[in-house]
Parts: structure tokens; C-alpha cells; sequence
């Protein structure tokens, strides 16, 4: 599905600002501005999408090795701006600057939260369980220790 009239596929990482906003608004855990900076930064691959006013309505981001391993990350498009192709042109550029740049067999993970796991059956993905089982774990901050 291609995007949306006026709506513009930008490789690179949007302003932190606008990482802030589209984690908060699209229900993602919230990050600090540090959190984001290095997110940003530690980053191998980014896209996001401006609407035709300019402001950042969605995002994606890889995160990897560059060598076999690669974790997609930070997919958010705003409530008003989903089901216009968003999600969909910021995973495919994502998985296209995959498929151009790294070795055969890579692989490539992520976490899906259950709107979005149609989206990536689409493109591929299966759930891991029974063969593996995701997991995660959140480290503590100083407060809660």
C-alpha cells in the first residue's frame, strides 16, 4: 500500500522531540531524552514519515550487528494517521536496507504488539513459540533499588 497523499518516507531518525511524542502518543513505554539520543544514535538503520504539514507521524527503527542479527524497533504511526500505508512503507524501507546490506541469512527479529502482528505475517514473520520463547527483562533504576 503506498502512503497516503502528501505524507513523505524520510531515511533517518526523526528529531528527538518527535521520538518522544510518537513512543508517548502511540502508547509506547516513555523514554527520557537521554534514552532517546542514544536510541537514536545506536540506531543501524531509521525511517520515519512527515504528513504534509511537516510533522512526524511515524517511525521504525533497526537495530543490529550488521552482520546476521537485526531487531526492528520503535514501529509507532499516531492513531489519526494509521491505515494510511505508514506502518507498512517504514517496515518494507526497513527490511529493503536489510535485505540490500546484509549477509544471506540474516535475521531478523522483533516484538510485535498484537495491532500490528497482521502487518508483519505480511512480511513474513512467524511467532517463535513453541520452538523458542521471547522474553525480556527491564533493568532497575537507582530508584528502585
Amino acid at each position: 500500500m503506498p502512503l497516503a497523499a502528501g505524507h513523505r518516507l524520510v531515511d533517518g531518525p526523526p528529531p528527538v522531540e518527535d521520538y518522544l511524542r510518537l513512543r508517548r502518543d502511540c502508547g509506547l513505554s516513555p523514554k527520557t531524552a537521554d534514552q532517546a539520543t542514544a536510541a537514536i544514535a545506536g540506531s543501524w538503520t531509521f525511517r520515519h514519515v512527515l504528513d504534509a504539514e511537516g510533522d512526524v507521524v511515524g517511525m521504525g527503527r533497526v537495530v543490529g550487528d550488521g552482520g546476521w542479527y537485526f531487531l526492528i524497533a520503535d514501529m509507532a504511526v499516531l492513531p489519526a494517521h494509521q491505515g494510511r500505508g505508514i506502518g507498512s512503507a517504514v517496515l518494507d524501507a526497513l527490511l529493503d536496507h536489510i535485505r540490500a546490506c546484509a549477509p544471506a541469512g540474516a535475521y531478523v527479529t522483533l516484538t510485535a504488539d498484537p495491532p500490528g502482528t497482521r502487518l508483519y505475517e505480511s512480511r513474513g514473520f512467524t511467532d517463535v513459540a513453541p520452538d523458542r520463547t521471547g522474553m525480556h527483562h527491564v533493568m532497575p533504576s537507582e530508584a528502585d533499588r
